[in-house]
């Protein structure tokens, strides 16, 4: 049998209906290459794929053709210049999320914070955004909080591997948290469970993607909560779906927060939303963990 080429492996890949990046990524994966070297395909197209190498690449090309994300399949994701560590216990970082952790730099920023201001970030997952500010701002006290031991087991890995201190917590978002914080950021589950994009999305963890009828329920119960862990003047930033940006900024409001706005992702959406929390603090009904 004729051994493949790069550029007949590559072409095959397409027919399977592959994007061209992702190609080239499962094929240089595959080759046990760096994302980084995309140009060596181009310069040795017509160089032969040694046999058990065209056979894992076909593997790869067939996941990818299933649905499943390439994260999963070459097993880490860049976000915010950090290479996390991915699979399918957790969520895969999307850049949209970025947004949410500059917003959140800016606020420490502009509140003239004590560099060593406690941050929370609520359903961590991977870890992706406690570890983008603590990367960010060192001497941050961050605290990471996931209801699922197989997303803090991924976490605190990539923490590990960045030589990052964080402080992890089993918690169903405030059930096991006491501290009081400065800043409070999340990416909850905001997808309604009969919308019909979950289908798309079958290979990623459920409970980190649905939030009842309406995708709100974790949101509002964030809300209402969160004040019982702000220092007076603090931030609260969510996460939400492309259509909640009104819906979220009225729960805020009524709520007590104040200052309440929303900041767009890269696409131009209103995909973050927020409010400033004027205090006094509330009594607080568990201060268990």
């Amino acid at each position: 049998m004729t051994a493949l080429t790069c550029t007949q492996a590559l072409s095959a890949a397409r027919a399977l209906g592959l994007e061209r990046l992702d190609a080239q990524l499962l094929l240089l994966h595959a080759m046990a290459k760096p994302a980084s070297d995309r140009a060596w395909l181009t310069s040795h197209d017509q160089d032969a794929l040694p046999g058990d190498v065209a056979r894992t690449y076909q593997q790869l090309c067939l996941r990818r053709a299933g649905g499943e994300p390439l994260a999963y399949i070459v097993g880490s994701q860049e976000f915010f210049g950090l290479k996390l560590s991915v699979d399918a216990r957790v969520l895969v970082p999307r850049p949209d999320t970025e947004t949410l952790v500059d917003w959140a730099l800016q606020c420490l920023a502009e509140a003239s914070l004590p560099s060593s201001a406690r941050v929370l970030d609520l359903g961590t997952g991977s870890g992706a955004i406690a570890l983008a500010l603590k990367k960010s701002r060192p001497a941050l006290e961050v605290t990471a909080v996931d209801a699922s031991q197989d997303a803090l087991a991924v976490a605190r890995a990539n923490a590990a591997q960045h030589l990052l201190d964080i402080h992890f917590v089993e918690s169903n978002w405030f059930s096991n948290v006491s501290k009081h914080f400065h800043l409070i950021a999340s990416n909850p589950p905001y997808v309604a469970d009969a919308d019909p994009h979950l289908s798309a999305l079958k290979h990623e963890p459920l409970t980190a993607l649905v939030a009842g009828s309406d995708g709100l329920a974790d949101i509002r119960q964030i809300i209402e909560r969160a004040p019982d862990h702000l220092h007076p003047g603090s931030w609260l930033l969510l996460e939400h779906g492309y259509d909640q940006a009104r819906a979220v900024c009225q729960l805020l409001r009524q709520n007590g927060f104040e200052e309440v706005q929303s900041r767009n992702d890269l696409a131009g959406i209103n995909r973050c939303s927020g409010g400033r929390y004027p205090g006094p603090y509330r009594p607080q009904a568990q201060t268990a963990g």
